[in-house]
């Protein structure tokens, strides 16, 4: 089950890695997490025969069959991991096991020592479709093994989860808050109709208009009609700064943009939906077309924020700079423990 906020661990956009492989003579191991959807055209080939969009291993692994190594963009816990075998039919692994390590960034994880956890069964998988494996185990992980029953190919390998950040990485520093790299998560928005909000704190700088949050229309424009979305920190933080970016979106850019902060989060039997935002974090403020707007705030004590966007259009990136408060620093302790036994 893939929860609201999830991120996928493994993207490229993430900074995951796909470090290692038994083989790749049909489809390059790279292409497994590549953030784009698979795509196929019947009858394309080149010299390594008919080209695909996924890895794909040669005939006859052996016994022992095939294996890929994915190193996390970041860290953090596994929920769901997605074995996306779409366009491989009579080509697709018998079945697959999922396997996860702790390891330092230059640690080989093909060492014969290393200490992999199994984290699912062997699965049967279907072909030409998605595979969903739930992860029950809590803990924190920086690398996937991707086991395989047999050879054959996969399109796309999801690992959906929770980043956890490192206690050590926000101390004594300002820390992007809202960033999905340090735990920051978007837990709901009005409106997704031409491209997903989760792109607003992705760590990068936008490529293009599609690389950001883009609503509809709206033909009910009144002085409040707005758009918005919320984000959530992975700990309460005094807020220092805050980036609104619309780059790339030239002719349909949110005209203006108010932020409402919450020094709450839900209580565990209600959703977002209940929680008040009700902490002024930036007034109601003109935008630029194509442009990064910087403001300097000070806001104490924040946990998560909502973005209003009037009356519709495009963002591409939403920062929010800041530096933990100790209640913060503690619940990140805790968390960080937890996940680390």
């Amino acid at each position: 089950m893939i929860g609201p906020g999830a991120v996928d661990l493994a993207s490229r956009r993430l900074g995951g890695s796909v470090v290692a492989a038994s083989d790749e003579s049909f489809g390059v191991k790279e292409r497994l997490i590549d953030p784009s959807e698979p795509a196929f055209v019947p009858g394309t080939y080149d010299l390594r025969g008919e080209v695909v969009d996924g890895w794909e291993t040669r005939r006859h692994a052996g016994p022992d069959g095939d294996w890929v190594i994915v190193r996390l963009g970041a860290p953090g816990r596994l929920r769901t991991v997605d074995v996306d075998t779409r366009f491989f039919s009579g080509n697709h692994p018998t079945s697959c096991r999922v396997d996860a390590c702790v390891l330092g960034l230059t640690d080989d994880p093909t060492d014969p020592g290393t200490g992999w956890v199994e984290l699912t069964p062997w699965t049967v998988l279907h072909p030409d479709s998605s595979n969903p494996l739930t992860i029950a185990d809590p803990r924190r992980w920086t690398h996937l093994r991707l086991r395989l029953g047999s050879d054959g190919g996969v399109a796309r390998l999801r690992a959906y989860g929770e980043v956890i950040p490192d206690p050590l990485s926000w101390t004594d520093v300002s820390v992007e808050v809202s960033g999905v790299e340090q735990g920051g998560r978007v837990e709901w928005c009005s409106d997704s109709h031409y491209s997903d909000a989760h792109a607003l704190i992705r760590p990068d700088r936008p490529r293009n208009m599609g690389d950001g949050w883009e609503t509809r229309r709206r033909r009910d424009i009144g002085p409040e009609t707005h758009d918005a979305v919320m984000v959530s920190f992975a700990a309460p933080a005094h807020l220092r700064r805050l980036e609104i970016d619309t780059s790339y979106f030239v002719f349909n850019a949110s005209r203006e943009i108010s932020v409402l902060g919450s020094r709450h989060c839900p209580d565990g039997e209600n959703g977002w939906a209940l929680v008040p935002f009700d902490i002024p974090v930036l007034a109601r403020t003109p935008l630029a077309a194509d442009a990064r707007h910087t403001f300097t705030v000070d806001v104490p004590e924040i946990c998560a924020l909502r973005v209003q966007a009037y009356p519709d259009g495009g963002l591409a990136r939403v920062r929010a700079i800041g530096t933990p408060t100790p209640d913060g620093m503690r619940r990140l302790q805790k968390r960080w423990e937890e996940t680390s036994e």
